[in-house]
């Protein structure tokens, strides 16, 4: 099977590749601009154990940029195309909000029109976000959207022109809405990755909204897994899935947890405007469709991601 993804070496599209690699029967072609967002440190060392499988082909080009990347990909025939290039962060999106609409929209219009007639199947990243605040929990598909942040806004839009997009070719497309993916090579501007920098080098652990955020956490590890049975199905229609493990946690519940066994400093502060205050969706929409049973719990999510930031000294990379 040839599959093609875009934002690569990003956090989710980095884990994605390296699933499908493993088996050799698969070819995974993938693209990145090395955005500097986060550390592109981070994101070469990525690369670099992408590069050591020999069914992986790279190519470093920006979505954005059309005529490379039409070039690139136009003549080209794949199984799967996957959209997973986006400017990522929703805080960031109160600073640049130029950024998210340049990547995140003109981006996925490019994949699109690029791809439209030599891929079979096409899926792109959502995200929790498209609901904003919210209390009729947990969130199902059919809620009303009502993003409250510039970053939720354009995904939203993705969605609207994804099924635009159907009508128009008849192609069938899936959205998927990540809730709080977490995990090994995840972002250094997450929670997670926060959190374990600071217990490493004590730094001060700042905390929003003095720890009054639910969370519903998705560990990596159960998205790939969805994602390769998802590949598997047939699809004829815009659809789009939750992606979460309807667990949401307090985040002050696992701040005081870390805070038992570890000394590190932490540092409460008030509710930063682009944040909500609860992530829970619903995924029963994605279990009966791939009938997956089982996801990681917490603990053991938590567990595999700090003994890979040891493991690997994240904290001088990120």
């Amino acid at each position: 099977m040839k599959i093609f993804i875009t934002g690569v070496v990003g956090f989710i599209g980095y884990n994605l590749a390296e699933h499908l690699l493993k088996n050799k029967k698969n070819k995974v072609y993938g693209i990145d601009c090395f955005d500097d967002y986060y550390s592109v440190k981070l994101k070469k060392k990525r690369l670099n154990i992408l590069k050591k499988k020999k069914n992986f082909y790279f190519s470093k080009i920006d979505i954005c940029d059309y005529k490379k990347f039409k070039k690139y990909a136009g003549e080209k025939k794949f199984d799967i195309s996957i959209n997973l290039a986006a400017q990522a962060g929703v805080r960031y999106s109160l600073v640049n909000p130029q950024k998210y609409l340049k990547v995140n929209i003109l981006g996925f219009i490019n994949f699109l029109k690029v791809l439209k007639k030599n891929t079979k199947k096409f899926y792109y990243a959502s995200s929790s976000s498209v609901y904003g605040e919210s209390s009729n929990f947990p969130l199902n598909e059919k809620e009303k959207l009502n993003p409250k942040n510039v970053y939720g806004i354009t995904k939203k839009l993705n969605e609207i022109i994804a099924e635009d997009f159907f009508k128009k070719n008849n192609t069938g497309i899936i959205g998927l809405r990540f809730f709080t993916v977490y995990g090994e090579w995840g972002r250094p501007d997450m929670f997670f990755l926060k959190l374990f920098k600071s217990l490493k080098t004590k730094e001060v652990m700042f905390v929003n909204n003095f720890g009054n955020h639910d969370r519903d956490f998705t560990y990596v590890g159960d998205v790939v897994r969805i994602l390769e049975k998802l590949f598997k199905k047939n699809i004829n229609k815009h659809e789009v899935y939750n992606i979460c493990s309807n667990s949401p946690i307090s985040i002050d519940n696992i701040v005081q947890d870390f805070k038992k066994n570890w000394n590190f400093k932490v540092k409460y502060r008030s509710m930063v405007k682009a944040d909500v205050l609860k992530t829970h969706g619903s995924n029963k929409k994605i279990l009966k469709l791939l009938n997956f049973k089982k996801f990681t719990h917490i603990d053991e999510g938590v567990k595999n991601s700090l003994n890979w930031y040891l493991k690997n000294k994240i904290h001088k990379i990120s």
